[in-house]
């Protein structure tokens, strides 16, 4: 069955669940602001520093509102939804002091975060069934012991995009003196595809294009995102572009409101009122076929004669190889792997023909696959063949979500360290790094769960909420003898993921409190400077991630090589910054200039890419194998049951970020709350299911009860659940170039007991 839609903006419908943004952006900003919070919230938007939500870079020296081109009214919720959380009180004393770590493992994610800011250091020791206060000086004591005690093989850490660009060098810093390579990321759980698969490209990989050039599009294609309502700031470049008489292709198995029609607060006439039309074709492929939509559009081109020739012959490499196995790939196979028919694709393929510039961007509906880096290679190749990258308004934009996610990788805080940066790394040590492989997020559960692990430090992130099957990672981290956490506010991986012998949980100043200033890089490889700032806690014991990071290293290393206890002066960080890290030579004077820049040698406005001869390097793609198990895998239906096999996607709630959840409902996708299960209504007749009945979820890890079916707009054979919840369900079944987990296709058997008879 054809699942396309060629968006008629007249016939779109007009009700709240059927379009993003509008009156409910305005009534959420309305409540924000008469809250007793509202000052400070106000005040704290307005900050010189970078949102804590989405990558998309708002703040900075032009202002908490303005984003890097310094357009106003930049900001939107998701920015509201983290700054207000991060605005509560601290947690009250009682919390720790009278509830026991069993009854604290109940609460959910909404209920952690709600229990307010950490305002002092804590530890958690074997035996004891609760946190308790510990010093800063211990705090040091323990972990130096930890570090020096552990071989290098054995310590790790794990970060997130909440920090800053400082802290992470710092981090990667002492790692790598220390021996260690295992330098797991929140990125290895989302965009570590993009990464490497762009790299593989165009020997960068990051966004290969500028906001600026993005604004010069006529054509965006859009794949696995729900823009709406994890970056709504990019509806705003989206909207403009159809003003100007652009087209969107939306690629998506899930028909997200948002994407039909779209209310943005930044036009507040002629958007709020009537909401602006976003989606202008709209394609629903089978989960994880997305190489097979890009092998489609591209033979499609090919038959054409739309492949843009001249551009590819002197542009790239490997051409030849990809043309052969276009031709040699039948329709039949691309249309069987999809679930698309060969007019919807060559129609989407003419559609694109006619733009004069087109960007491709994307979220983790294209890299949460097993094939995730393929997905990208196919979609980077697309661009390529299309002649469309290496110039103003064209190219390749991964969607990050978290706001300095990229910045981390920049900073070296991963397992694939680009050697200009080894070298220079080596030099300022002076002596040669490991050359061990190190352990990526997976990898690090994995190795934890064998007992290989002795240490671990986290900066920030949920390392248990953020991995599939959760069994194996309570069971995992609680195999590691000592684990830190630093963190501004309780999650559930601190009272599910405790060490076997000591979990230390450490409080820190969030971006807009740190008392001195930090940067942070943005998806579109801007360079952002946050003022500093004060916290609004009394008699809190926070402390700073650079002090703390550099206090630890002094403790470990002396004053050798380098002065590491001169590291606590953020400025002297940002030296080495600019010495050492490709790109970031404009961090140089950063604080005599207060000049934000563009890291260099990543946005291509003409072709010249960063590999090796300055050609883009293209390979076949094949398709994938997307067999699906019958319900005997799992282990066949009891007596009295009914049932069926669902293609399971696992997503953010609109009222999320990342493990972080804000609001329990989803009222785009009218999922009332948290165990709900999203389900085509043609599914539900076919089975023998009724909206709203409550079944059992069996996954391959793990099940979960009592989730009631929504019916929606999903593809038939699919069903949608929310993240972190339902990780219990999957294995830990990755990409295994970068091992990113599939968290976008899981195989999961739906059961109920079938009704007796009233008679």
């Amino acid at each position: 069955m054809a699942q396309t839609m060629d968006v008629d903006p007249s016939k779109l419908p007009l009700d709240d669940s059927k379009r993003g943004g509008g009156w409910s952006v305005i009534t959420g900003w309305g409540r924000a602001t008469f809250s007793r919070k509202g000052k400070r919230l106000w005040q704290t938007l307005n900050h010189k520093s970078a949102c804590l939500s989405c990558a998309w870079g708002t703040g900075g020296q032009n202002g908490g509102f303005r984003d890097e081109l310094g357009e106003p009214f930049q900001r939107c919720i998701k920015s509201v939804e983290a700054i207000r959380a991060e605005l509560q009180p601290a947690v009250p004393r009682s919390v720790f002091n009278r509830r026991s770590l069993g009854e604290l493992q109940q609460l959910n994610s909404a209920s952690c975060d709600r229990l307010g800011r950490l305002d002092h250091p804590l530890i958690q020791r074997a035996g004891h069934d609760f946190y308790e206060p510990i010093s800063w000086d211990e705090v040091h004591d323990l972990l130096a012991d930890a570090f020096k005690t552990s071989t290098p093989e054995r310590l790790a850490s794990y970060s997130s995009g909440r920090s800053s660009n400082e802290a992470a060098y710092l981090l990667q810093l002492l790692m790598r003196a220390r021996g260690s390579n295992n330098l797991a990321d929140c990125s290895d759980l989302c965009h570590a595809p993009s990464s490497v698969g762009l790299t593989r490209v165009f020997g960068s990989g990051t966004s290969n294009v500028s906001l600026e050039s993005l604004r010069q599009a006529d054509g965006v294609v859009l794949v696995g995102s729900n823009a709406p309502a994890n970056h709504p700031r990019l509806m705003n470049e989206l909207i403009r572009l159809r003003e100007r008489g652009g087209t969107v292709v939306v690629i998506n198995p899930v028909i997200e409101g948002g994407l039909l029609k779209f209310g943005s607060p930044a036009f507040p006439i002629r958007s709020l009122l009537l909401s602006s039309e976003i989606a202008s074709l709209y394609l629903q492929p089978i989960p994880g076929s997305d190489t097979a939509v890009f092998l489609g559009l591209q033979k499609a081109w090919l038959e054409s004669g739309a492949i843009a020739w001249e551009f590819v012959k002197s542009h790239s490499d490997g051409w030849e190889a990809l043309q052969e196995q276009l031709i040699g790939s039948s329709w039949e196979s691309i249309t069987q792997c999809c679930g698309l028919s060969r007019e919807e694709l060559e129609y989407t393929a003419a559609r694109l023909a006619t733009c004069r510039a087109v960007v491709f961007a994307w979220a983790m509906g294209i890299t949460h696959h097993s094939n995730g880096t393929t997905n990208v290679q196919a979609i980077a190749n697309s661009a390529v063949l299309s002649g469309n990258v290496g110039r103003p308004g064209a190219g390749t934009m991964p969607i990050r979500g978290h706001s300095n996610v990229q910045g981390f990788g920049s900073m070296g805080v991963s397992v694939r360290l680009r050697k200009p940066m080894r070298l220079a790394l080596e030099a300022l040590l002076q002596r040669p790094l490991s050359r061990t492989p190190g352990f990526h997020a997976r990898d690090l559960i994995e190795a934890a769960d064998r007992g290989e692990v002795d240490a671990l430090l986290c900066l920030g992130g949920n390392l248990f909420g953020a991995n599939p099957d959760s069994t194996q990672a309570r069971r995992a981290l609680g195999r590691i003898d000592t684990i830190a956490y630093l963190a501004t506010k309780p999650n559930q991986g601190h009272f599910h993921g405790l060490g076997a012998r000591q979990t230390l949980l450490l409080p820190v100043f969030n971006r807009f409190e740190t008392p001195h200033r930090t940067t942070v890089e943005s998806g579109n490889n801007w360079v952002r400077l946050n003022e500093p700032g004060t916290t609004h806690l009394k008699r809190a014991n926070l402390t700073s991630e650079v002090g703390f990071l550099a206090e630890l290293a002094h403790r470990l290393f002396g004053d050798e090589p380098i002065h590491w206890k001169r590291l606590q002066d953020p400025i002297y960080v940002r030296e080495l910054i600019a010495k050492t890290v490709p790109g970031y030579e404009g961090m140089a004077g950063i604080d005599a200039s207060n000049r934000e820049f563009e890291v260099s040698g990543r946005v291509f406005s003409v072709p010249r890419f960063s590999t090796q001869n300055g050609r883009a390097q293209l390979t076949p793609t094949p398709l994938p194998e997307l067999s699906f198990p019958d319900v005997d895998h799992f282990g066949g239906l009891a007596d009295g049951e009914r049932g069926f096999v669902l293609n399971l996607i696992t997503a953010r709630s609109h009222g999320q970020h990342n493990t972080v959840v804000y609001k329990a409902a989803d009222r785009y996708r009218g999922m009332p709350h948290r165990q709900t299960l999203l389900i085509n209504p043609e599914d539900l007749q076919t089975f023998g299911f009724e909206a709203h009945d409550r079944v059992t979820v069996q996954g391959e890890a793990g099940s979960l009860e009592q989730i009631e079916l929504i019916p929606g707009s999903i593809r038939q054979g699919c069903g949608l659940m929310f993240f972190p919840e339902a990780n219990v369900l999957m294995r830990g079944i990755s990409d295994q170039t970068c091992g990113t987990p599939a968290f976008k296709r899981v195989p999961v058997l739906i059961r109920a007991q079938v009704l007796a008879s009233m008679n």
